[in-house]
């Protein structure tokens, strides 16, 4: 696929989720796509096809986090200093692309396999991500960040105790849990602000934002 095949068809899927792409992100991502495609052939790094790419890795790896990034940001109210944490980042998406879109978000890539926590680093570097790194960890092995983080994301992570407890350790008191897919089972208790289907076509392609129920209250809204 040509850099320019690549473009049109990137801005053709992200115009039917109404999401805004630029031409500086539109190379940024293809720039991330190559480098995803040719680390595929020797590691695993997503099942979904890169070569021929299909529209539904297409809007997968790169289109829902375009679409998820405007709602992340309102959440956040961003500031330069907001801390993210993107837990099981495997190949980098949702992380990478997200990070394109949003560059002020400082992103700390948390992954627990070695190799493909070395291909993160390597697009760290090969893209010229500013305020990114890679941690090669569990995540339930993460100590607490100072300061704490303002927004943790997840996707293809399993919903259980062990997230919960990571995600409330990682998190500010105003923190937001962006979940990317079908709703997790419930957990720790947390406080739904938004849900947002990214993709209309795809009724699995969901962004569920929450925060923590504040201390004090009975209320219990779990994710």
């Amino acid at each position: 696929m040509t850099k320019e095949e690549f473009r049109t068809r990137l801005a053709e899927r992200a115009g039917r989720a109404n999401a805004a792409v630029s031409g500086a992100v539109i190379d940024a991502l293809d720039a991330y796509y190559r480098l995803l495609a040719r680390w595929n052939r020797t590691i695993n790094l997503t099942a979904l096809s890169l070569d021929p790419l299909t529209d539904e890795a297409l809007d997968r790896l790169f289109i829902e986090p375009l679409a998820a990034a405007p709602y992340i940001r309102e959440a956040l109210d961003v500031t330069p200093l907001s801390v993210w944490f993107d837990l099981g980042s495997g190949g980098g998406s949702p992380a990478i692309p997200l990070k394109i879109a949003a560059p002020q978000l400082h992103l700390t890539m948390v992954e627990s396999r070695s190799r493909k926590a070395a291909f993160l680093s390597e697009a760290v570097r090969a893209l010229n991500l500013g305020n990114a790194e890679v941690v090669n960890v569990r995540f339930e092995d993460l100590h607490a960040p100072e300061p704490a983080a303002d927004l943790v994301t997840v996707r293809a992570v399993r919903a259980d105790d062990s997230l919960n407890t990571a995600v409330a350790a990682l998190l500010n008191d105003a923190g937001v849990f962006a979940v990317f897919g079908p709703k997790p089972s419930p957990g720790e208790a947390w406080e739904v602000i938004r849900t947002v289907q990214l993709l209309p076509s795809a009724e699995a392609s969901q962004l569920s934002l929450s925060r923590r129920v504040p201390r004090g209250t009975n209320r219990l809204t779990p994710i």
